[in-house]
């Protein structure tokens, strides 16, 4: 990552702390965050928490002063600054000031040793950071159980004991209480949800608060897709349909192993990827490839029906194609279209699997792929039972049959009439097929 020039020498900052830190946060940021993220950012940190007390709120001291008293250059010091950010240490800010730029660090609390080991995802990281004799030592010496049965909870609420002419209990509550939890990202459940439920099995004892937290850790540790967490939750539910916290984590991590080919799990630098800029989508494919590349398959079949929900028939029979085979979002909406195109709009399970396993084999990942896959499997098919394509008699012993696969063949099962066109007939009606569809999307989208 280039971050030279990120910062300047003469660019001033100022500290801030909201929070005060826990007794024993040295020890957290010794022996558990430390080993994460490295000494610099550490020394960076406890710089910055020991400046709050000393600066000159009313002039703002230089990053020259900070290079010196670190003896690092400034874009070690950028660095170290990215990773505590990153690891939610610390949160910054920037305005501009006469033309110069101005930064407030926030520092933020880290947690303390017995709570550290409570987050999973950095109880992991620390894990493969350190081994797992020093990791099994260091929480012995520091987590300590919660008491798992405390009891009903009769903790007198605000308004049972006092009372005022302008009560503010929701809003305080409300603002305590959404400190205090976990915060879920933006992550959809549902399709989990209704995959638990299709199996009888209660999913609000499964997708708990902390059960959530998890999973969302370990979809950003192991860098897994939904439907490979699925399989990790089948895998790691007990007798009584409980999540197994511990073999949930082992399944993500087989799955991450099988996935990458690797067991290697360390915090490392992210290398800035120089993006090529893309171009505006212009013909009528580009701007269906560009849609199948960003929308759900949920959002595909409500487009295709004009905004109305998709049935959970069609989304069960979405999911475990999906699951089965393995197949990115993007080629699953590319073989949603072909199916309901060579369908008249019926969505059979037996040939929409018996495609994707086909496709799946194929390796494809995108749905520029997929859409040339498709095309080159048709147009081979109906090559092949063109009467202009049949061999004469004498040179019949020259002839060989194309490989056609049988999802072609067997499209008569599910009522798909085949009908020989010629190449000008077909792009037509290609054309025609793209313009309807994109119609459909552009008016779902209004809505």
């Amino acid at each position: 990552m280039n971050v030279i020039g990120k910062v300047l020498p003469v660019d001033g900052y100022y500290v801030s702390q909201k929070k005060s830190l826990p007794v024993d946060f040295e020890k957290a940021m010794t022996h558990l965050y430390q080993p994460l993220i490295g000494i610099e950012a550490v020394s960076l940190f406890m710089t910055l928490l020991h400046e709050v007390e000393v600066q000159n709120l009313e002039d703002p001291q230089t990053h020259h002063t900070l290079m010196n008293y670190l003896n690092m250059p400034l874009d070690e010091i950028y660095r170290a600054r990215l990773k505590l950010e990153g690891i939610g240490l610390m949160k910054t800010y920037e305005r501009l000031l006469d033309e110069q730029s101005i930064y407030t660090y926030e520092l933020l609390a880290p947690f303390s040793p017995s709570e550290f080991f409570t987050d999973e995802m950095l109880a992991q990281l620390l894990y493969y950071h350190i081994g797992e004799e020093k990791f099994v030592l260091l929480k012995q010496r520091y987590y300590k159980k919660q008491l798992s049965h405390t009891g009903k909870n009769v903790t007198a609420a605000f308004n049972d004991v006092f009372q005022t002419f302008q009560p503010y209990n929701q809003t305080m509550n409300a603002a305590e209480h959404n400190e205090d939890e976990p915060i879920i990202d933006s992550i959809d459940f549902s399709w989990i949800k209704k995959m638990l439920e299709q199996r009888m099995i209660p999913a609000n004892s499964v997708l708990t608060v902390s059960n959530k937290q998890l999973i969302i850790q370990m979809m950003k540790l192991y860098e897994l897709e939904t439907h490979e967490i699925e399989k990790s939750m089948l895998w790691a539910l007990t007798d009584e349909n409980t999540l197994h916290t511990e073999e949930f984590k082992n399944a993500c991590h087989d799955v991450f192993k099988s996935k990458y080919n690797t067991t290697t799990i360390k915090l490392t630098e992210k290398v800035e990827k120089k993006e090529i800029p893309k171009s505006i989508p212009q013909t009528q494919e580009e701007q269906l490839v560009h849609h199948l590349e960003t929308i759900s398959p949920k959002q595909l079949l409500e487009d295709l029906s004009s905004g109305n929900h998709a049935s959970e028939q069609d989304m069960r029979v979405i999911r475990e194609v999906m699951t089965l085979q393995g197949l990115p979002s993007p080629v699953m909406n590319v073989l949603i279209h072909f199916v309901l195109l060579q369908s008249n709009m019926k969505l059979s399970k037996a040939y929409l699997g018996k495609i994707a396993s086909h496709w799946s084999r194929a390796n494809l990942q995108t749905a520029k792929e997929a859409m040339v896959f498709a095309k080159k499997e048709k147009n081979r098919y109906q090559k092949s039972t063109s009467p202009s394509s049949k061999p004469s008699y004498s040179n019949s012993k020259n002839y060989s049959n194309e490989v056609v696969p049988d999802w072609f063949k067997d499209r008569k099962k599910d009522n798909v009439k085949k009908i020989p066109v010629k190449n000008e007939t077909e792009s037509t009606k290609e054309k025609e097929e793209m313009d309807e569809l994109l119609r459909k999307i552009s008016s779902s989208n209004k809505k």
